[in-house]
């Protein structure tokens, strides 16, 4: 057998396998999707891990796009693949909302404005007064 056969099978093999990750991604993102909602932050470290091994493996199966685009399943691989991109930014955008609110609870607790009439704690632990006017204790 030629090298040019040789790269040939081997490119007609790989194409074989690329849908079947694109489709493990695919449920892994799911799966990203579920621990984000859920909070479960262990799980979602330990899926990053594996997210990383199903793309590297998915740019080792098609490292040329054309070829790919020949194959008899390329249809049903681009929808999964819109729908893994259309995942990875619903997750993404879940991940932004949740660091907004972490950093608005933040600001909240340590950077009081003077309008505000929230008591928080100082840095010292003693109670502290963001308002301008009379606490309800000065009453």
């Amino acid at each position: 057998m030629t090298i040019e056969a040789e790269s040939n099978s081997d490119s007609a093999a790989s194409q074989i396998l690329v849908l079947p990750v694109a489709e493990q991604l695919q449920q892994l993102l799911g799966l990203e999707f579920e621990a984000l909602k859920e909070q479960d932050l262990d799980r979602f470290e330990h899926l990053q891990t594996a997210k990383t091994d199903l793309l590297a493996e998915l740019a080792r199966l098609c490292p040329d796009s054309e070829v790919l685009q020949t194959h008899s399943d390329w249809q049903n691989l681009k929808e999964v693949l819109l729908d893994c991109r259309d995942m990875h930014r619903r997750n993404a955008m879940l991940i932004e909302r949740k660091l907004d609110a972490i950093r608005g609870a933040l600001r909240s607790l340590s950077a009081g404005h003077a309008s505000s009439p929230v008591e928080v704690y100082d840095r010292l632990g003693k109670m502290s007064r963001f308002s301008k006017g009379r606490g309800f204790n000065e009453a």
